[in-house]
């Protein structure tokens, strides 16, 4: 059951004799997040996590628990892990984040809880923050900065050969986990269920080491990759299918895992056919560069120490004060140009007027 937070408590003053204290910028984000409208908006999303969350199960993490630990994972640019090592260790940030003498959600909790917040969320909690900052007068929009950064998706270097391998070992372990969810309900053969995860990734690692070498080596390798990938498309097409016939209530998570990688190995083998043994440039709003993160963007922005990026275009207006006035995920790598109109309007709709 989600409950909105632990009872009040103030650690500082528990202890005798203890003189530390917030530092100015916990006390001013402290304040800020006592807003209830922000407050609201984070917890409508975490109560769609299960349909009876707000009624019954255990007591979840506190909302306004999650709230601050991901205020101080972004403050300070941590991991999940560090930021629950540095509010379990710190009095003052156990204080600011509401835990008080509370147990501290593991990393796994906090990750399944921020998974929630969805995207409007993140905006429509900018927009508030922004509204709060006008109104008390802390930044007035004369000065406005734009620019555009790649927020880099976390993914392996995408060659054909490690695409590959990653589709035969994704679909493959879920091939043995139909298996034994079917059991003797189907009369599928064992060749079906056959795990070709360790020829893949012989010859994805044979790949890597041709490199450099003769183009008629390298083909073969790759030939034999992808005539692997095919045969484990096809066994998990029939285990799919079998899967909805026989036990389609029981199994929905192993076919809805077939269902979504499916369609991407079958594209990573033709981008690969087309690629190593056509000769075609496949474009790069047609090419998957990960099955796991299938809306990387492929990025370039003439950079000389990295000439491709991998992940998305975030465009961000800037006020003084250091407040963002707006940010704007990107599809593809659209010019900056094409960025500055929507902006400055924005800008006219917060405050009134242009920047001066």
């Amino acid at each position: 059951m989600l409950i909105d937070k632990h009872e009040a408590d103030n650690i500082l003053k528990r202890i005798p004799g203890l003189t530390i204290k917030m530092s100015p910028e916990l006390i001013a984000i402290d304040q800020v997040l006592d807003d209830d409208e922000l407050f609201c908006l984070i917890r409508d999303d975490l109560a769609q996590r299960y349909p009876k969350t707000l009624a019954a199960g255990r007591k979840s993490t506190p909302v306004e628990v999650v709230l601050r630990m991901l205020a101080i994972k972004h403050l300070y640019d941590l991991s999940y892990e560090q930021t629950v090592l540095q509010v379990a260790d710190s009095l003052v940030l156990r204080q600011f984040c509401r835990v008080y003498f509370q147990a501290v959600p593991d990393q796994s909790t906090l990750c399944r809880w921020a998974n929630l917040v969805q995207p409007q969320t993140l905006q429509a909690f900018n927009q508030r923050i922004m509204n709060l900052a006008i109104d008390n007068r802390l930044t007035r929009g004369r000065k406005i900065r734009m620019d555009g950064t790649v927020v880099e998706t976390t993914i392996h270097h995408p060659t054909d050969s490690r695409l590959l391998a990653d589709s035969v070992r994704v679909l493959g372990r879920t091939l043995t986990r139909a298996k034994t969810l079917l059991g003797s309900k189907t009369g599928l053969g064992k060749e079906t269920f056959r795990n070709r995860q360790r020829s893949a990734k012989r010859a994805a690692r044979k790949i890597a080491g041709l490199s450099h070498r003769s183009r008629e080596q390298m083909n073969s390798q790759y030939r034999r990759l992808v005539q692997t990938t095919q045969a484990t498309v096809r066994q998990a097409e029939r285990v799919l299918a079998e899967l909805q016939n026989q036990v389609a209530d029981e199994g929905h998570k192993l076919i809805e895992t077939l269902q979504t990688f499916l369609p991407r190995a079958q594209q990573v083998i033709d981008q690969t056919v087309r690629r190593i043994f056509l000769g075609e440039k496949v474009p790069p709003a047609k090419k998957l560069v990960s099955i796991f993160e299938p809306h990387t963007d492929i990025i370039r922005r003439g950079k000389p120490n990295k000439d491709t990026e991998f992940g998305h275009k975030v465009w961000l207006g800037e006020v003084e004060g250091g407040f963002i006035a707006q940010y704007q995920v990107l599809n593809g790598n659209p010019n900056d140009e094409s960025q500055w109109q929507p902006t400055l309007e924005n800008h006219v709709r917060l405050f009134g007027r242009p920047p001066t």
